[in-house]
């Protein structure tokens, strides 16, 4: 029997939209349920039940309508699903224990009704689902179990199965009632002889996530991992364990991506049970959380260990208390004591076990980063921690906002591994033959003979792109296919495309313009050379025109379409930059459509510089760090890059014109990419420093280059300065400051 249950309620559910196989697959929601009570023991069936349920949309797609016969009509007066669950529990319970019986178990066709269906749609509507939603057993499992010999499980149907077993296939009965009595003839036919078969393969679903800690040893299934992507930066496990609703995620499986600045990105690594579950789940593909949709996408394994692996013991210790709400605090000062921390909180929101319950992120040295992760008890305690998001701490506001335990251990990998000082590495150099000019790239130019392609999916290549255009791929300019790829190194989603005219590229973006590209649309607009490098530098091109990157103050290194500076002929045959810091050289694809139009797509070359707080890597040649700092990288006395760095740069000139020309001058290093003046204004608070005072310098793509110059009012401040803020952390990295001569 169904585990310790006598009795099973054979079960079926229909949606407004997609039934069978798909069930659940498009969110529609459910609109008829029908059930019937077998007596396990005496083998006796009850009576067939079938109840309409009133959605809150009275939309009902044309196949819907085609396979059980309902209209929008019929459903107005029907009950709303929390009303016909109500009426299920009381039906059932009261059939039951006229029977004599004590329990039942759920019986049904397959686990979509449960899993995809009731389950999502009762975590929308916060609905609380009786008890008996949470186990049943698969008929269709069952009957394999019960008949090995059969058809595999994805194969059986109800004709099939019946037919196995001698028995007609059930007909002119409506939808849901075929089934339903399909499965009681089925279930009575194995439950006797020559079968006697006892159900006994129940599932469960769980009522909630279990969070907890993955090691870097743990072997994941490749095949039991999604990616989730497009979620609100707010999001939590539990808020994405509710979004997988229905589904078993594993214990500690979820784990959220953050970016190279320890924020969240929108995407999160889910690892589930078994791959079944992972299948399920990406049915769940632009599923709604909120008023977002969710993509969700295969994984590996070995992404999953790389987010959410660990091997700390401190932090093992630290998560190895069960069923606790983490709460991540970031901004803390550095010399906060669990006791300052603990006092903040207040005694609204008690730490689990005191200070305990804290974990202050360090770096390998032992310096504090000015992050910390809390334990709560409840979810009470978190919800009041919450409140006091950007309260003052000391001299700082702190914020707060929840975490997981993927997280601690993602946030503490970073840390630990990161260099104590964060600069350029030490020599040996190399020398590197550089371009100023990358080869088939356009002059820069207002001819709008080119055009933007935004939206794509992410999967699409060269290939793709020459479908999509379609007739127009004949007017495409050799070489003229520009793929866009993000920081990682991954497609942007972006590509610009040479056409051979003004005209030709007129027609292209009317024609084309939110065209569909493997289930999406991708918007085509007109442009020119000119504003496809200012768009590559951070700026904005639609239908309504050009907006120009944002810029904080004057560019050290103002950004033009291709070279930021006229460069002497004698750099373009040799330059030393670091190896570490250039883009790992990769094969050059060339791919052919026609023999008049070859088409390129360029992958980060060894004379392509890689920088890493570019929104877009593979085009413009850019050094690692800011280009007023030729003179910053060594070089062997006599060679040509020692001679150039010797020559006074153009950016030194305006540095000199922008930055006061009193007191000493420090340069600071590490910068984040996002650094305004008025984060390093708070970073060097009390050392009397003017916002007049701060230089950021930027790189070719319009960014901060990492690097500042502060002008203090004194080499006394500039050297106390140096002292006692240099590699402290700013907003998560570790900055070096040098007392320039």
């Amino acid at each position: 029997m169904a585990s310790h249950s006598d009795t099973l309620v054979v079960f079926f559910g229909a949606t407004a939209g997609a039934n069978g196989g798909k069930l659940g697959s498009d969110e529609r929601e459910i609109i008829l349920l029908v059930w019937q009570i077998v007596d396990l023991h005496e083998k006796k069936v009850g009576k067939l039940h079938r109840c309409l349920v009133k959605p809150d949309t009275l939309e009902l797609t044309d196949q819907c309508k085609e396979d059980t016969g309902l209209t929008a009509e019929d459903l107005v007066e029907a009950e709303p699903l929390d009303k016909v669950l109500q009426q299920f529990q009381q039906s059932v319970s009261s059939e039951v224990k006229c029977l004599g019986r004590n329990s039942f178990t759920l019986c049904v066709d397959s686990p979509h009704v449960i899993r995809q269906a009731l389950h999502p749609e009762a975590s929308k509507k916060n609905l609380v689902l009786p008890e008996c939603f949470f186990s049943f057993v698969d008929v269709k499992k069952e009957f394999h179990k019960c008949c090995p010999n059969a058809s595999p499980v994805q194969k059986l149907t109800f004709t099939s199965m019946l037919e196995y077993v001698g028995l007609p296939a059930v007909s002119e009965q409506s939808m849901g009632e075929m089934e339903v009595s399909s499965m009681v003839q089925l279930t009575l036919q194995i439950l006797a002889e020559p079968y006697n078969h006892k159900f006994s393969c129940v599932e469960t679903v769980k009522y909630k996530f279990d969070s907890g800690t993955c090691s870097k040893t743990e072997p994941v299934d490749s095949e039991t991992v999604i990616r989730a992507r497009g979620l609100p930066w707010q999001s939590s496990d539990q808020d994405i364990a509710r979004f997988f609703k229905g589904l078993s995620i594993a214990k500690g499986g979820v784990a959220l991506c953050l970016n190279a600045q320890g924020r969240r990105n929108g995407e999160a690594l889910v690892r589930f049970i078994s791959s079944e579950h992972r299948d399920l789940a990406l049915e769940r593909h632009k599923h709604h959380m909120g008023s977002r949709y969710i993509e969700v996408y295969k994984a590996t394994g070995e992404e999953f260990l790389k987010i959410a692996g660990g091997t700390s013991n401190e932090v093992a210790q630290f998560l190895s208390k069960e069923n606790q709400v983490i709460i991540r605090m970031r901004g803390l000062p550095f010399t906060a004591t669990p006791q300052e921390v603990l006092s903040f909180l207040g005694s609204e929101s008690p730490v689990t076990d005191g200070g305990e319950g804290l974990l202050f992120v360090k770096y390998p040295d032992g310096r504090p980063t000015g992050d910390a992760f809390v334990l709560f008890s409840c979810e009470e305690y978190a919800q009041n921690a919450l409140k006091r998001h950007k309260q003052i701490l000391g001299k700082r506001y702190i914020e707060l906002f929840r975490s997981t335990a993927a997280e601690v251990q993602q946030v503490l990998n970073r840390y630990m591994s990161a260099p104590l000082i964060s600069t350029l590495p030490p020599s040996p150099m190399m020398p590197v033959s550089v371009l100023t000019t990358p080869p088939y790239l356009p002059a820069a130019s207002s001819t709008r003979d080119c055009v933007r392609l935004r939206g794509l999916p992410y999967t699409a290549g060269i290939e793709d792109i020459l479908e999509f255009m379609g007739e127009h791929t004949v007017d495409i300019k050799p070489h003229g296919v520009h793929m866009v790829l993000n920081q990682q190194g991954r497609p942007s989603g972006d590509a610009f495309i040479q056409m051979k005219s003004p005209d030709k590229s007129f027609m292209v973006a009317q024609k084309c313009h939110k065209k569909t590209m493997k289930d999406r649309y991708v918007e085509v607009f007109q442009c020119s050379t000119e504003e496809m490098s200012i768009v590559l530098m951070g700026g904005t091109l639609n239908r309504s025109g050009l907006s120009p990157p944002p810029c904080k103050l004057p560019c050290l290194s103002p950004p033009t379409a291709y070279a930021a500076f006229p460069t002497p002929p004698s750099i373009l045959s040799e330059a030393l930059y670091q190896p570490p810091l250039l883009a790992a050289p990769r094969p050059h694809q060339t791919i052919t459509h026609s023999p008049a139009h070859t088409l390129a797509y360029y992958p980060p070359q060894p004379h392509m510089y890689m920088n890493m707080n570019m929104n877009y890597t593979a085009y413009y040649p850019s050094p690692p760090v800011s280009p007023s700092t030729v003179g910053y990288f060594a070089a062997p006395p006599g060679s040509v890059a020692a001679a150039v760095a010797a020559q006074p740069h153009p950016a030194a000139a305006a540095a000199s014109s922008v930055l006061p020309q009193h007191g000493a001058l420090v340069r600071m290093q590490g910068l984040p990419y996002n650094t305004g003046v008025k984060d390093i204004l708070s970073f060097f608070q009390g050392y009397q420093l003017q916002p007049d005072g701060v230089l950021i310098l930027y790189n070719f793509s319009g960014q901060c280059s990492g690097e500042a110059l502060i002008t203090f009012h004194s080499e006394e401040i500039a050297r106390r300065a140096v002292a006692e803020r240099s590699n402290h952390s700013f907003y998560g990295q570790q900055v070096h400051l040098v007392l320039c001569n």
